[in-house]
């Protein structure tokens, strides 16, 4: 299903969350956590936003909590509030060093307090990551100021009526401990496959000293009394062409569709040499792309490669060079389509950047960041055109094109692969038009013979049947292609 078919599918799942919200907060339901879990571009913050913005409404609820890990993943979210609720009904709790870097944006649609006494006790919204509201003594700072909104089962006072909690499955366990009490009522939304902070350790699939194998606290508590737990069946970000990709990630899924119907994303090339032409035609059909590339000079580490980041740079630079526009079909809230269609390049960027070369290791992204400021000085080219980032700091995010360093490029065992599989999911997940993923020849071979390790180790989130049966099906849905290059073709001071 495509299109508003596959659109309502999440939209009768946002209606049911709020059915069984509204019931327990007019005290006939039962439900104390509602969970929604998501796939990677499933339109979430969306729903989240609707879900806060009906709590909010409803006569029987004084004021919510919103609440994330990180504090740049709730700015939109009180930005976009503030838009329908009104700037004095929302109010984004956060540090004195955080207050002087909000975008305009936030401070034109939202109050900012840095101390629980500055919330406007007329507020009903209050944003704030977890760090900020579980810090010590904030609960009872909290209740002193706003007083006791909803008593919890155990009559314990509560400052608000309803916790969210966006990207849920990336919060850690003990992070949620902190905040639980806040709210008798706890709504989490998220990706399954989002990453946890990693802990101190090398390993964390070995439980190293320092690590916490209980990271992602819906996963504990979803089969508990008073949890409802359901999942969102349809994508709004890939292409259709993607949806196999998708649903390798997420096999457990009963249904899984795409709002993308074959066509309605597109890129349009020109002229390149006749390598650059073959990469990207393939790319700009939309299916997940692995291209192997053999002959290399040897790479630091099996996760830091800069021959691979030079193969990368050149095929950028061919890429943008002779220029390339990202089409679009537009779609309206139901995801019906729209007459316009969307159309981004170099000349007239999008909001999201055309291309992001994401890598696993910091050392790897210093390398494709300095190959990416050299395109940009050598193209003129600004960061909405191409950027580099870690996968974990492009949790969330959405681009056009990724070109991702596989994990697993030139490793000879397993355990080189840099200890988190969902890194993988996140480097392929982000790309609304194309995505080509690099590694050097071997994967095929190390994954057969690597051994089998099944199972979900230590309590991670989704689908963990790592790392061999897994990695096998999510690769079985590319495309494949092989580069091989000279020494000639490699700069000599590699």
């Amino acid at each position: 299903m495509h299109h508003s078919l596959a659109a309502a599918e999440n939209a009768n799942v946002a209606r049911q969350a709020a059915g069984h919200l509204r019931d327990a907060l007019i005290g006939s339901g039962e439900a104390t956590t509602i969970l929604l879990k998501a796939a990677a571009g499933a339109g979430k913050s969306y729903i989240l936003k609707q879900l806060v913005v009906e709590a909010a409404d409803l006569g029987r609820c004084q004021r919510v909590a919103v609440t994330a890990f990180q504090n740049r993943q709730l700015w939109p979210l009180a930005e976009s509030l503030g838009a329908s609720l009104g700037r004095d009904s929302v109010c984004l709790f956060v540090a004195d060093a955080v207050s002087s870097e909000l975008p305009t944006a936030v401070l034109r649609n939202a109050i900012i307090a840095t101390t629980a006494s500055q919330i406007p006790t007329s507020c009903k919204v209050v944003v704030a990551t977890s760090h900020k509201l579980g810090s010590t003594g904030e609960r009872v700072r909290l209740i002193a100021h706003l007083g006791n909104v909803r008593a919890a089962a155990d009559g314990a006072e509560s400052p608000f009526d309803v916790l969210f909690v966006d990207e849920a499955w990336q919060l850690p366990h003990h992070r949620f401990d902190t905040v639980r009490a806040l709210a008798p009522i706890v709504v989490g939304v998220g990706d399954v496959g989002q990453l946890p902070p990693i802990e101190v350790g090398t390993n964390p699939w070995r439980g190293d000293p320092g690590y916490n194998p209980y990271r992602a606290w819906p996963t504990a508590v979803e089969h508990e009394s008073g949890a409802w737990a359901v999942e969102l069946p349809a994508v709004w970000r890939p292409a259709s062409e993607q949806l196999p990709l998708w649903r390798a990630f997420y096999p457990e899924w009963e249904s899984l569709n795409c709002v993308a119907a074959p066509g309605d994303r597109a890129i349009s090339l020109h002229p390149m040499d006749e390598v650059a032409t073959a990469v990207w035609t393939q790319v700009a059909t939309g299916v997940p792309t692995l291209l192997e590339v053999d002959g290399l000079l040897p790479a630091e580490a099996s996760d830091v490669d800069l021959p691979l980041v030079a193969v990368a740079e050149r095929l950028l630079d061919q890429l943008f060079s002779t220029g390339f526009e990202l089409r679009t079909v537009r779609y309206d809230e139901t995801g019906s389509p729209l007459s316009t269609e969307a159309v981004s390049s170099s000349r007239n960027p999008g909001p999201d950047p055309l291309v992001v070369v994401l890598a696993t290791r910091n050392q790897a992204v210093d390398d494709a960041a300095d190959a990416v400021d050299r395109l940009r000085a050598n193209l003129n080219l600004t960061e909405l055109d191409i950027l580099a980032s870690t996968v974990d700091k492009w949790q969330g995010q959405t681009n056009g094109i990724t070109v991702a360093l596989h994990p697993l490029s030139g490793a000879t065992k397993l355990d080189d692969f840099n200890s988190a599989f969902g890194r993988l999911a996140v480097a392929c997940t982000r790309a609304t038009h194309g995505l080509l993923v690099l590694a050097r020849p071997g994967l095929d071979r190390l994954l057969t013979e690597a051994p089998a390790r099944p199972g979900t180790p230590y309590g991670e989130p989704g689908n963990r049947h790592l790392p061999r049966q897994t990695h096998q099906r999510i690769l079985a849905t590319f495309a494949r292609g092989t580069m091989t290059v000279t020494p000639s073709d490699q700069p000599a001071e590699q």
